[in-house]
């Protein structure tokens, strides 16, 4: 299961570290210890606390725009059938679903709480991990 240290959770969810340590200190956001005796949290819990926070964002004039848009967000929903799947991602306030090949889930490890990057171009999403 993927493991978020508490600045990578805060980041994710656009909260401060400290908002995401009163999170865990408050009971809503289950922490543990890593082998370096950090703090971490599972990504699965920044996944549902990344859903259960999203607003939608006011939509202003649009001047210019970009075929080139990537969003960096976590996953929260995994359909997967022996040929096809369906990945859903929370980027900040926005719902992100990718259709892709079932072997592409499984090489890019994808899973609830895995961090993602969304790259957006027409009715294609892609979605990349960073090494």
């Amino acid at each position: 299961m993927t493991q978020l240290r508490i600045s990578e959770a805060a980041a994710l969810l656009g909260v401060s570290d400290d908002t995401v340590r009163r999170m865990v200190d408050s009971g809503r956001l289950p922490a543990t210890s890593d082998d370096a005796g950090r703090l971490v949290v599972a990504g699965a819990d920044v996944a549902a606390i990344a859903q259960e926070t999203a607003r939608p964002a006011p939509v202003g004039v649009v001047a210019d725009e970009s075929a080139r848009n990537r969003m960096s967000g976590i996953v929260t929903r995994v359909l997967t059938d022996t040929v096809m799947a369906q990945v859903e991602m929370q980027c900040g306030p926005f719902r992100i679903v990718s259709l892709m090949s079932s072997e592409a889930v499984r090489d890019l490890g994808l899973e609830v709480g895995t961090v993602a990057v969304a790259s957006i171009k027409s009715t294609n999403v892609v979605v990349g991990v960073a090494r």
